[in-house]
């Protein structure tokens, strides 16, 4: 089969490489689309928890091809998404119910094969049924899960008053998510229009248009709408600069939600005194575990829209495309086109 592979060095290219075999408990995948997400130039970078030779790629709509011993379903022919996360069960983070620290912690197109490739492997019980979903929302659950993860995390009270940094597929989704997850009021701020004007189709009450470079020139804008600061605040670009002019904008007691990925050796300046003393709280958000039922649910519900956020197909040979739009503001979200898929 033809898949992209991660060589480390920042190298990659198109290769063939030997179809995958499915083992007891698992199936195999005919890959229909795969998202391209910004962990995967952190990934073929050598950041995250890259695993090198790596077929990326962790955004997987597949359909069911051949079935493992002991697998009843799904049925071949099935479309299907896949939970790209596996937990051990026996270590102690596991053991206390905390199975994203899991200590062999295992994400397909992470430190796995994962879905820039024809075929793939996985478990049984990692994939739910999409049949009746467009592709291109389907494609969508892993993101829509890891957001709801951060909202989890995050754990607002009813009501609260909150800001998101970003308005690439993350800030999209998880605006929405937050809608129905306590928010009375979710402003988003980015330096795109078009982007912001998506925001406010979903229904975001508050956009405002910021330069990445330099977040404070937004505060003014911000400050004035939410005058005694936002109650949550999530950082959703990775961007230190954006990271360094949030805690500002938190009211007393107020919470800021660490969830794009900056580099490794990143450094913020955040003022001790000011944590402290406005009692703030600062969390991370990392993947997600075992929320890719309700993502599917939110998806299905039209909780969570999607029209829009999909802006470009490419091909596997257009991967160099997919990466350069990552780079690209007025993109939002590229998706490798593997086996066909329909809008």
């Amino acid at each position: 089969m033809q898949a992209i592979v991660f060589e480390g060095g920042s190298r990659w290219d198109v290769q063939a490489v030997p179809d995958p075999e499915p083992g007891p408990g698992q199936l195999r995948l005919k890959l229909l689309a795969t998202g391209v997400c910004g962990t995967d130039q952190h990934l073929l970078d050598g950041g995250f928890i890259a695993s090198f030779p790596l077929i990326p790629g962790h955004e997987m709509l597949g359909e069911v091809e051949t079935l493992g011993d002991g697998v009843l379903g799904p049925a071949v022919g099935t479309r299907v998404v896949v939970d790209n996360t596996r937990f051990c069960g026996r270590c102690r983070p596991c053991r206390r119910g905390n199975p994203l620290y899991c200590e062999q912690f295992v994400s397909l197109g992470c430190n796995a094969p994962g879905g820039f490739a024809e075929y793939v492997v996985v478990s049984a019980h990692a994939c739910y049924p999409v049949d009746d979903l467009p592709a291109l929302t389907a494609v969508l659950t892993e993101p829509t899960a890891c957001a709801m993860h951060g909202v989890d995390v995050l754990g607002l009270s009813p009501a609260s008053d909150v800001l998101i940094f970003g308005a690439g597929p993350t800030g999209l989704l998880m605006s929405q998510l937050l809608m129905v997850g306590g928010a009375a009021r979710v402003t988003v701020a980015a330096p795109t229009a078009a982007k912001l004007e998506l925001a406010r189709s979903f229904g975001v009450a508050e956009t405002v248009l910021m330069d990445r470079r330099d977040p404070e020139l937004a505060a003014g804008k911000l400050h004035e709408i939410a005058s005694h600061g936002f109650d949550a605040i999530v950082e959703a670009t990775g961007s230190v600069a954006v990271l360094n002019s949030a805690l500002p904008l938190l009211t007393m007691g107020g919470t800021l939600l660490v969830y794009g990925l900056a580099e490794e050796a990143a450094i913020a300046a955040i003022r001790p005194y000011d944590v402290f003393s406005r009692e703030l709280s600062i969390k991370g958000s990392f993947a997600q575990a075992h929320c890719f039922d309700r993502a599917v649910l939110a998806l299905r519900s039209g909780r969570v829209r999607t029209e829009g956020i999909v802006s470009d197909l490419v091909s596997i040979d257009g991967f160099a495309t997919a990466l350069d739009n990552l780079k690209d503001s007025s993109r939002v979200k590229t998706v490798v086109e593997l086996a066909g898929v329909s809008r």
